[in-house]
């Protein structure tokens, strides 16, 4: 089946991912917008499986402040190197996750990552962190937060 560049070229705004992996998933996919962006997915947990003992060397520390002053949180973000650290995606995906957990008040990482999204809660942060690693290639982990609110 014939995929055309304007169904390629929207699963890439979706999602990011490069032109080739898009291009798989909707032949993949035969041409169903929906089953390629599945395919996607499942895609991104097996590259973040498989890139999970890759050094952290870089990152980033994004900062959210609710509107109201009262709640806030910082996290960092990492990754393996300053390439993709200053990629305005991943620092984009920093910052959501500290608005995330400003608003969740996860006790942990480990909670953190397995709670829904507050954006979009038919994903997980784990699953976010996931598509970072399939976008951008490299292994990405939040290795710290920490969340602050006024009493």
């Amino acid at each position: 089946m014939a995929i055309s560049a304007e169904a390629v070229k929207e699963l890439r705004e979706k999602t990011g991912i490069s032109v080739m992996e898009c291009k798989k998933a909707l032949e993949e996919a035969q041409g169903d917008m929906t089953k390629a962006l599945e395919l996607l997915s499942a895609r991104a947990v097996t590259l973040a499986e498989k890139k999970a003992d890759r050094e952290l060397a870089a990152g980033c520390v994004a900062a959210y402040v609710h509107n109201t002053g009262q709640v806030g949180c910082l996290v960092q973000l990492s990754c393996e190197t300053d390439f993709v650290s200053k990629n305005e995606e991943f620092v984009a995906l920093a910052r959501d996750i500290a608005m995330h957990a400003a608003a969740m008040k996860p006790e942990t990482i480990e909670e953190l990552i397995a709670q829904p999204f507050i954006k979009d809660p038919s994903k997980t942060v784990n699953d976010l962190l996931s598509g970072a690693v399939q976008k951008f290639g490299e292994r990405t982990q939040i290795t710290k937060f920490s969340c602050f609110a006024v009493a």
